[in-house]
């Protein structure tokens, strides 16, 4: 298994040519998950999401880029 790297969002639920759309709108939800948390809790919640994607992965070799890449500057 490799690393996707491209815009890979999708929906079923409301399905769209664009791909953005799926993104967007997971990403006013983890905002919104977020919403009154102090930061203690915010990053808890990170810390959850992060463990629980990595085990739907189950590619160690896949965490691994993800990691590398998460590591460098943007």
């Amino acid at each position: 298994m490799e690393l996707v790297l491209q815009a890979h969002f999708h929906d079923p639920a409301s399905p769209s040519p664009y791909e953005h759309v799926a993104a967007d709108a997971f990403y006013a939800e983890l905002l919104a998950a977020h919403e009154g948390l102090d930061a203690a809790a915010s990053a808890m919640l990170d810390a959850r999401m992060v463990l629980l994607l990595a085990n739907h992965v189950g590619d160690l070799g896949v965490l691994r880029q993800a990691l590398l890449l998460a590591r460098e500057p943007s």
